[in-house]
C-alpha cells in the first residue's frame, strides 16, 4: 500500500435524499493530497510490482495537465523512485515554469521527455519503448493514465462491502481504468455508469477488453465537445456545486459526471427510489492549469 487510508474515505456523503432519487458521493479525491482519487488506486499495485521486481524508475506518458503525471511524480517522490514522463507537445519544454502541472512534477524530480503529437501516437508501440530504454536504461512502465491489469485491480477496492445496497455506481471515464475496477467488483443487482470525458465511442471497445459482466453502460453525452473542452453552462455548475457543498470538482472528469448525473435524474432516467453512489475521482490538481485558460479568453474561472 502507497500510504494508509482513513477510514471516513469509504463512507459515502448525502447530496440528495427524497422521494424520487438518493445521491450519494464517495470522497476518493479525499486519499492524499497530490495521490488522490483513482490515481492512488491505479498505482498502488503497480508501485507494490515496480518494488517487488527492482525498478528504481518509473517512466509514464501524459499531456500538458494530465493528473496521472503529477500523481506518478508525487508517489515516486514518497516512495524512492526516479520517474520520467513522456510529454506530448514538444513546445512545452519552454513552458514548464508556467505550467502548474508541469512545474510540480519537476519539483517532485521528475525528468522530462517532450516529443511531437505525432510521435506521441507511437508511444505503445515496441520501437517507441526501445529507444526510450536505450535513453534513460531501464525502467517500469506505467501507461498512459495508469491504466493496466493492475490498475483495475486497485479500482475494485474504491468500491467496499458498505456499498452493496446502492443501485447505480457513477464514475467519469478517461481510459476505462477505473470503470472497468468498479464493473468487476459491482454486485449483480447494480448497473455502473461511466460518464465519458472523451469524444467518439473507442472506449466502450476499450472497457470490454477488460470486464466480462454487462451489467455497464458508457454516457457519452456530457463530454462538452471532447477532452478537456468545457463551457460556460459547466463552469457555472462546478462553482455552485461548490458553493452549495462545500465540494470541489475539476472540469475534465468529475464536473461533467456530476452535471451528467444530475441532468439524468431531472429527465427520469433513473427509476424512482433509486440509489446513487457517485465516485469522486480527484483530478484537482487540473483547475489551476483551467483557470489559467479560462483567463486568457477572459471566461470565469473555477472557483
Amino acid at each position: 500500500m502507497i500510504f494508509k487510508l482513513e477510514n471516513s474515505i469509504n463512507q459515502p456523503i448525502v447530496l440528495q435524499k427524497n422521494k424520487a432519487v438518493e445521491l450519494f458521493l464517495k470522497r476518493e479525491d479525499n486519499i492524499h493530497p497530490f495521490v488522490s482519487g483513482n490515481k492512488y488506486r491505479k498505482l498502488k499495485y503497480n508501485l507494490i510490482e515496480a518494488k517487488n521486481n527492482g525498478f528504481k524508475t518509473l517512466l509514464t506518458f501524459g499531456g500538458a495537465y494530465s493528473n496521472h503525471i503529477a500523481a506518478v511524480a508525487s508517489a515516486g517522490q514518497i516512495h524512492g523512485f526516479n520517474t520520467i514522463g513522456v510529454i506530448r507537445g514538444n513546445e512545452l519544454f519552454e513552458k514548464i515554469k508556467s505550467n502548474p502541472t508541469l512545474s510540480f512534477a519537476k519539483q517532485c524530480g521528475m525528468q522530462f521527455k517532450f516529443v511531437s503529437r505525432e510521435a506521441y501516437r507511437y508511444k505503445a508501440s515496441k520501437l517507441f519503448i526501445d529507444n526510450l530504454k536505450e535513453e534513460f536504461g531501464d525502467f517500469y512502465l506505467v501507461p498512459e493514465g495508469g491504466t493496466n491489469t493492475l490498475a483495475i485491480k486497485g479500482c475494485e477496492e474504491i468500491l467496499s462491502e458498505a456499498d452493496k445496497n446502492f443501485d447505480f455506481i457513477c464514475t467519469a471515464v478517461g481510459t476505462g481504468g477505473t470503470v472497468s475496477g468498479l464493473i468487476s467488483a459491482s454486485k449483480p443487482n447494480q448497473k455502473v455508469l461511466g460518464f465519458s470525458a472523451l469524444k467518439g465511442d473507442f472506449l466502450q471497445q476499450d472497457i470490454s477488453k477488460f470486464v466480462a459482466k454487462t451489467n455497464w453502460e458508457l454516457i457519452s453525452d456530457y463530454h462538452f465537445g471532447g477532452y478537456a473542452k468545457i463551457n460556460e453552462d459547466l463552469i457555472s455548475f462546478i462553482n455552485d456545486f461548490k458553493k452549495d457543498y462545500q465540494i470541489p470538482l475539476d472540469p475534465v472528469y468529475t464536473g461533467k459526471m456530476m452535471f451528467g448525473i444530475s441532468d439524468l435524474i431531472e429527465k427520469g432516467y433513473f427509476p424512482k427510489g433509486s440509489k446513487i453512489l457517485a465516485i469522486h475521482t480527484g483530478g484537482l490538481q487540473g483547475i489551476a492549469g483551467m483557470n489559467a485558460v479560462l483567463k486568457k479568453k477572459n471566461l470565469q474561472i473555477i472557483q
